[in-house]
């Protein structure tokens, strides 16, 4: 871990920052508000950032509001992760055209952008950290994923105020970020003073960072900025860890499954927030005329059926079945596949399910009675 002091800048550094990406090749994309969320989007200016915004979180439930002040980054997560730039919705993997009598295979070399990520939650850099190890972890690395990664900077934010939805603490993810970025910012604003602590994690982000004309942080600016995030800590929604995986291995059959596929609508909406999830299904298209045919990969969910689906049927044809899929791979199995949990708490399940299912509620239910195991 690169080590620095931390310095002090103010909202005209931040814009600073945000020309210094540019200046160096960097395609910036943060915070926006869009369509009635805070959104992930490409910015190219200071005022693009959802100034005076925050978000209103309750299961099923999400709404904007102005705040009482102007706060950059006074929000907790919105719908959209970083997931989007690299592991994108729609990617096409080959491109069919006629030539002559035959075709001509034209392969996606990768796209060659740089993104700087600016406003990055501890959570949201847990949730990359996971899919690193997904997609660059084993034997083999995944080509388009890997090629975005590896040009990546990012700028953390650390979490002073906790959304209600939002239990990051008990999975080791927040609301402080430890590692995964180059610039790291707490937002402090105490009147009329509207300052952002910055630490460099890499030798990269200390480059950057000199050309901001920081300022040395003093000591109470540093206290009240640690005092901020250890608030933010302190989190209504919490979900007890402790032997996850094989509580959920031993309760195949708790009666808990029925009760919530009793609610789930199956609409895929929490596996689409999702900062880890990574399911996908692959679509052959071709034009009318046949000059032109594509494969194209695009984001699938384990909540449909036909994601299950092999020679002869689906394999899991209920919403019982599916959820169960969903929730002890992400908690138990995935585990056993990369050593990691698949869940880093930040929330958006919960709030983008239309029926307001809670995970946190969902382990807590099947904790509070004996298991019920059929063996396999």
């Amino acid at each position: 871990m690169f080590e620095s002091d931390r310095s002090v800048i103010d909202v005209q550094g931040v814009a600073q920052l945000i020309t210094s990406l540019q200046r160096r090749g960097y395609e910036v994309a943060g915070p926006a508000l869009r369509d009635g969320a805070i959104a992930c989007e490409i910015i190219h200016k200071l005022e693009d950032l959802p100034e005076g915004w925050t978000d209103e979180q309750a299961p099923g439930r999400y709404r904007v509001k102005h705040r009482d002040d102007g706060a950059l980054f006074g929000y907790s997560v919105g719908p959209q992760s970083w997931k989007k730039f690299l592991h994108p919705p729609e990617l096409q993997l080959v491109e069919l055209r006629r030539d002559g009598a035959g075709f001509q295979t034209i392969k996606n070399q990768g796209d060659p952008r740089r993104f700087a990520f600016l406003g990055v939650r501890p959570c949201e850099l847990a949730a990359i950290a996971v899919q690193d190890r997904v997609f660059q972890g084993g034997r083999f690395s995944e080509p388009h994923y890997a090629g975005r990664r590896n040009r990546v900077f990012i700028v953390a934010v650390h979490c002073t105020q906790a959304g209600p939805n939002c239990f990051c603490a008990s999975m080791g993810a927040g609301p402080r970020a430890c590692a995964g970025f180059d610039l790291a910012l707490t937002e402090l604003i105490d009147g009329s003073r509207h300052v952002f602590i910055v630490e460099a994690g890499t030798r990269a982000g200390a480059e950057l960072l000199e050309e901001l004309h920081a300022t040395p942080a003093p000591p109470e600016l540093r206290q009240q900025a640690e005092e901020s995030v250890r608030r933010a800590s302190l989190q209504t929604r919490q979900m007890d860890t402790t032997g996850i995986r094989d509580l959920l291995y031993e309760n195949f059959d708790h009666p808990e499954w029925d009760n919530v596929a009793g609610r789930c609508l199956s609409c895929a909406n929490c596996t689409m927030v999702c900062p880890t999830c990574f399911c996908t299904t692959v679509d052959d298209a071709s034009e009318v005329t046949g000059e032109c045919a594509g494969r194209w990969r695009r984001w699938d969910s384990c909540f449909t059926q036909s994601f299950s689906y092999i020679h002869g049927g689906s394999v899991r044809t209920s919403a019982k079945s599916r959820f169960r899929q969903w929730m002890t791979h992400k908690l138990a199995s995935w585990i056993d596949q990369f050593g990691t949990s698949g869940c880093v708490g930040c929330g958006r399940c919960i709030t983008w399910c239309p029926v307001g299912i809670d995970i946190t509620e969902e382990i807590r239910a099947i904790r509070g009675s004996a298991a019920h195991t059929t063996p396999i």
